[in-house]
């Protein structure tokens, strides 16, 4: 398995960039766009997703990483929540709301695989920096 170098990289971020986008074009609509409670909530949450991967995988440990994919899991599940909340109030045909609920599904199982599999290799590296070397220089002002 190759490493993942960067937060891009990984699936679970695509599927949930994907998912902001299709939210954001959602609430761009009329009715949707004039709720302004949900469309706000729901933009949120969304970018919530993406965002808690992102801070994750960048921070300094594994134990945060995991701790942020939860983060980003309960967001997944907020976003299902007030998809529903869309239906109901008719902002979304079936076919979007099915289209967009399935996204949203398919984020938080790839964020319950990834946590199970990171929690299985609890030394795993994360992120290797090949061939960096940094210099500090000791006289710099601080």
């Amino acid at each position: 398995m190759a490493t993942i170098e960067r937060f891009e990289e990984l699936e679970v971020w695509q599927t949930a960039r994907t998912l902001t986008t299709r939210v954001y074009e959602h609430t761009r609509q009329e009715p949707f766009s004039k709720d302004f409670g949900l469309r706000d909530q729901i933009q949120r949450a969304a970018v919530s997703v993406m965002s808690n991967i992102a801070e994750g995988f960048e921070s300094r440990t594994q134990s945060i990483f995991i701790d942020h994919l939860g983060r980003a899991r309960g967001s997944a599940g907020e976003v299902r929540a007030q998809l529903y909340v869309a239906y109901d109030q008719d902002y979304l045909s079936d076919a979007d709301f099915e289209a967009t609920y399935d996204l949203a599904d398919k984020a938080s199982r790839q964020l319950f695989r990834l946590i199970q599999y990171l929690k299985s290799k609890p030394n795993a590296s994360r992120v290797q920096e090949n061939g960096t070397q940094y210099q500090v220089n000791l006289d710099a002002p601080e």
